[in-house]
């Protein structure tokens, strides 16, 4: 079955933890980054995430854009890492300076559901999603399942039997969908959890799991060197010039997305919320964020206004099913 959830009262105690050390050592950098409110002059992008991971990397890209075409006169990264990004969030959502903007996504929504925590992605502001990225299905070179078809016909004989692991809870969540597009229950699958995706393959290379649900850009590497073998991606459609079948295509509807976007903080004006926009608009275009998309394996997907609003509640009802799912 899956590996057994932290006890609140445990998760309660790590995020409180988190948020002294954390906010207390942030809060100083954000105003200090901030120095105003226009924003234009002075902006602060918030990576709720340690440095070097996925959301770091979005913001630090933006940041390269945005200073390499002169469209902020002073833009910094700072990073409020803790509890899937919720202690970001939180902060985010104390806030009432239009010159911040935090990257945040499915990864925000699982945490909130998953930790049950007092901060939600609804209680600030969307203002543009710009990017999705996929997770792919992989197992070890030398499995004996070639195909997705026959590792779905050895998981449903036995769900406890095959063992799966991610570098996160995005990837727990695809990995549920999966499930329950094969007609096997998520509550009886052994789901073994990975601080990244690093530790996912090794996971996968030492034989305490069978197969991985993980994001492309950590896990497709692998297989360019022949220590993994992809099954399928999560994606719409083949990416270009990736000989990779999608997981719908052989007759799984799985669709969830690691998607990620722009949030401020709540209480904007029409006009800061229109400003904002337009800026991440034209950092968006730029010839650097668009190589940026193409090194780090992402699809533009741009979205605001009204239908990101409903895009973001139809994501978190969603997500929060999955999680029911699991059993959590």
């Amino acid at each position: 079955m899956t590996a057994p959830p932290q006890k609140r009262g445990r998760q309660a105690v790590i995020a409180v933890v988190a948020v002294v050390v954390t906010v207390l050592a942030s809060f100083f950098s954000v105003q200090a980054a901030s120095g105003g409110d226009d924003i234009r002059s002075n902006l602060t992008l918030v990576a709720p995430a340690a440095a070097g991971g996925g959301w770091d990397t979005f913001q630090r890209e933006q940041q390269q854009a945005m200073r390499a075409n002169s469209l902020v006169n002073n833009v910094q990264v700072v990073n409020i890492p803790g509890a899937g990004g919720t202690i970001g969030l939180g902060k985010l959502s104390t806030m009432t300076a239009p010159n911040t903007l935090m990257v945040g996504g499915t990864g925000h929504i699982a945490a909130q559901i998953q930790f049950d925590t007092p901060a939600k992605i609804s209680h600030v502001t969307p203002i543009a999603r710009v990017v999705e990225e996929y997770d792919i299905i992989t197992v070890p070179t030398d499995s004996p399942y070639e195909t997705l078809d026959d590792l779905v016909e050895a998981w449903r004989a036995n769900p406890q039997g095959i063992a799966w692991t991610g570098g996160g809870s995005f990837d727990q969540l695809v990995m549920t969908e999966l499930a329950l597009a094969a007609d096997i229950a998520p509550s009886d699958t052994t789901y073994i959890p990975s601080d990244g995706g690093g530790e996912a393959i090794q996971a996968l290379l030492n034989g305490t799991a069978q197969a991985s649900s993980g994001g492309f850009a950590d896990m497709y590497p692998q297989v360019e060197s022949g220590r993994l073998r992809v099954l399928g991606i999560a994606a719409p459609e083949r990416l270009p010039g990736i000989e990779v079948p999608t997981l719908t295509e052989q007759g799984y509807d799985v669709t969830l997305t690691n998607w990620r976007a722009m949030f401020a903080p709540p209480g904007l004006s029409e006009e800061e919320v229109s400003t904002l926009r337009e800026l991440v608009a034209e950092t968006v275009e730029t010839p650097e964020w668009q190589a940026a998309v193409e090194r780090n394996y992402w699809q533009s997907v741009p979205l605001d206004g009204p239908e990101l609003q409903q895009f973001v509640d139809d994501e978190t009802e969603r997500i929060d099913q999955l999680f029911k799912e699991m059993g959590q």
